[in-house]
């Protein structure tokens, strides 16, 4: 997408900021937000239109491009798509769709995760995470896909590294092969480790599902053919896992 032409659009929109010139970058960058709007929808209820998402996202899209400065050492599909998802994130939060009661029971689930993995040493299982709740294992699992309609691109906002303002999740930079600027490097390898550490340790198919996911971009529709389960199971798998690691980078934040 950044070719020769790209580039050169880029420093006259840089230079002039002409209207006519941003809206052809919006037009060449406009595939972006259908990626981020689909893989994002994939896993929202019926009733959350991706027209709707689009719609957000271009409104991340605009942002990116007007802030966007072709001297940094980050290409502007990660700076966008980390623009795009937040808009859209942001716009789904100001409607407040995800009932509290979710919200609680996520934070709950969490917790329990991660006293028992410092009581236990290892991964707990699902009957260990229920009776610490307090609840059957089938009201865990409802729980989960219940969580999982919420959970947003939920392993972007796991650990978000902040430059100049604007946040870059902290998978984008995995994903950038430019590398960080040289003043974030340190602390980008320490989280990029520590997450790296946190999905190794996952029980397997929890790890699996999150390797098809964020590293092969499959969707959970696919990972349910791979697995042989069904999409929900996925779901519901990709969930806790999201947890685990949430309880896991807390702690690993805390001992720093």
């Amino acid at each position: 997408m950044a070719g020769e032409d790209t580039h050169a659009l880029w420093l006259e929109y840089r230079r002039s900021k002409d209207k006519a010139l941003r809206d052809r970058l919006i037009l060449t960058y406009a595939p972006l937000v259908k990626y981020v709007a689909g893989r994002l929808g994939s896993g929202l209820p019926a009733h959350v239109d991706e027209g709707d998402l689009v719609s957000y996202g271009l409104l991340g899209l605009i942002g990116a491009i007007e802030r966007y400065d072709p001297g940094r050492d980050i290409k502007f599909e990660t700076y966008a798509i980390a623009r795009i998802k937040g808009a859209i994130i942001d716009e789904l939060r100001a409607l407040d769709w995800v009932p509290r009661s979710v919200r609680s029971r996520a934070r709950e689930i969490e917790r329990a995760i991660a006293e028992l993995e410092a009581k236990l040493g290892t991964a707990p299982d699902d009957q260990q995470i229920a009776d610490k709740i307090g609840i059957t294992v089938e009201e865990l699992e409802d729980s989960l896909t219940d969580i999982s309609r919420s959970s947003i691109a939920a392993l972007d906002e796991l650990w978000a590294v902040s430059g100049d303002g604007d946040q870059v999740s902290l998978m984008d930079t995995i994903e950038d092969t430019t590398g960080p600027r040289p003043a974030e490097a340190l602390d980008e390898t320490e989280m990029r480790e520590a997450l790296a550490d946190a999905i190794s340790r996952l029980p397997e198919r929890e790890k699996l599902v999150v390797t098809l996911y964020y590293y092969e971009e499959l969707t959970l529709r696919e990972i349910g053919e791979v697995l042989g389960v069904t999409e929900s199971r996925v779901s519901q798998l990709h969930t806790k896992a999201i947890l685990r690691l949430k309880a896991r980078l807390a702690g690993s934040a805390q001992r720093v």
